[in-house]
């Protein structure tokens, strides 16, 4: 397995458990949404790192975007979590942030 995707196995994972665990069990955050946003940015650049192309990229990007809203999805199902769209704008917005710069990042390697 390649570095960047081991990488990017292992962040999705720290993420799923950070977003799946019960509030009262993890330390107050400072900013939630800018955590949201660092996550999806640090996920989008190492999909730059896998993608071969810019359309296996944007294929990356979509797959996390379904992903964010799934774990927002999947949080209405827990104690002291609910569904959040600005989470999921956070999550797009780091997202597309590396989207916008995807060309030159997928292509220098």
């Amino acid at each position: 397995m390649s570095w960047p995707l081991a990488a990017f196995a292992f962040f999705v994972a720290g993420i799923s458990v950070g977003c799946l665990t019960p509030a009262r069990l993890l330390p107050r955050l400072p900013n939630d949404k800018l955590m949201h946003f660092l996550a999806y940015l640090v996920l989008s650049l190492i999909a730059t790192r896998i993608a071969s192309s810019l359309n296996e990229f944007l294929c990356w990007a979509i797959g996390l975007f379904c992903l964010g809203v799934f774990i927002e999805f999947l949080q209405d199902f827990l104690p002291d979590r609910k569904f959040c769209w600005k989470d999921v704008g956070a999550n797009t917005a780091g997202i597309v942030l590396i989207a916008l710069f995807s060309p030159h990042l997928v292509l220098i390697r």
